[in-house]
């Protein structure tokens, strides 16, 4: 990615660590044939049975039983040139009782019927992308999009109530991510080549969006963005997209070059260079009870959802 701005150098600052996967991605999730209940498009027909869907941008949440839970777009895999077709529900999984790490492996996670389908949210737009949930006030709030940004919530992660639009701002909002800081709901977003913030104290009221990272237009473009808190810093993981296509592959349209950033503050990514660039696609940071943290990626290596432990050197 080519950024505008320059690096600046502060031998005061908190010391920067590199992440780095550890060890090879274990395949954790692929959503199972289901009936599409979505609108009609060239390929797809409501109440039609699919064998194979696809996951993509996607958001993890420790739930109240104990159980990880999993939600992400999905769509029926039709034709190669039409990858945002049907994706107009989440997909939900959910593991057994435990931490992260305990349910690394393949077999652990159960499908369940998938959420916010377009008869679940009248008066919405059907499409419906790139989950995050947090938990507030005793209810689940998941944010999605694409624009207009919006709000569901649950009081058990398994029925959803949708809650009406948070903001809306151009056609190209999407790929919300959100994390807690200091009292503060910090919901970073893409539109065009720009990472976008805005910050809440209760996810409804939101502030006016700035820029927290801007692409040269004529380079790879923002998608999927990640933030992190850790030891000082915020680091953010942003997945790249260059708009070349390869349709000989099955994965082509799921670039998976992620881009991190390290910056003592929301207004300082900017004025830094990269620190690393890691193997994943729609790239989510967890960090578990016991501390570990993990990095996700979607149709990378492999058709589904894949999970490897991270490390910060």
């Amino acid at each position: 990615m080519a950024l505008e701005g320059t690096s600046q150098g502060n031998p005061m600052a908190p010391r920067i660590e590199i992440p780095r996967t550890a060890g090879q991605y274990t395949p954790i999730y692929q959503p199972a044939g289901d009936v599409y209940e979505g609108i009609p498009t060239p390929d797809l027909s409501p109440g039609t049975w699919y064998p194979e869907w696809v996951p993509n941008d996607h958001g993890f949440v420790k739930g109240h039983d104990g159980c990880w839970h999993l939600f992400g777009i999905t769509h029926p895999l039709t034709r190669l040139d039409r990858v945002h077709d049907g994706e107009v529900q989440s997909f939900h999984a959910r593991a057994p009782a435990g931490d992260l790490v305990d349910v690394l492996r393949p077999g652990a996670w159960q499908d369940l019927p998938k959420v916010l389908t377009p008869r679940e949210r009248p008066g919405e737009i059907p499409e419906q992308h790139a989950p995050a949930i947090v938990r507030h006030q005793g209810l689940y709030h998941m944010v999605y999009g694409p624009n207009p940004i919006r709000l569901a919530t649950s009081p058990d992660l398994l029925r959803w109530t949708p809650a009406g639009a948070l903001f809306a701002e151009e056609p190209t909002t999407r790929d919300p991510c959100l994390l807690r800081h200091e009292g503060l709901y910090l919901l970073v977003f893409c539109v065009r080549h720009e990472v976008r913030l805005r910050t809440s104290p209760d996810l409804r009221r939101w502030s006016a969006s700035r820029t927290l990272l801007r692409v040269a237009p004529d380079t790879t473009a923002p998608e999927s963005p990640c933030l992190v808190s850790r030891n000082g810093l915020f680091y953010l993981f942003v997945c790249g997209w260059d708009g070349v296509w390869d349709q000989r592959d099955l994965l082509g349209a799921y670039q998976h070059r992620t881009y991190v950033y390290a910056a003592e503050s929301l207004d300082g990514f900017a004025a830094r260079p990269q620190v690393a660039v890691l193997d994943a696609h729609a790239p989510e940071v967890v960090q578990g009870e016991d501390g570990q943290w993990c990095l996700s990626s979607a149709e990378w290596p492999r058709r589904g959802v894949s999970l490897a432990r991270l490390v910060w050197e």
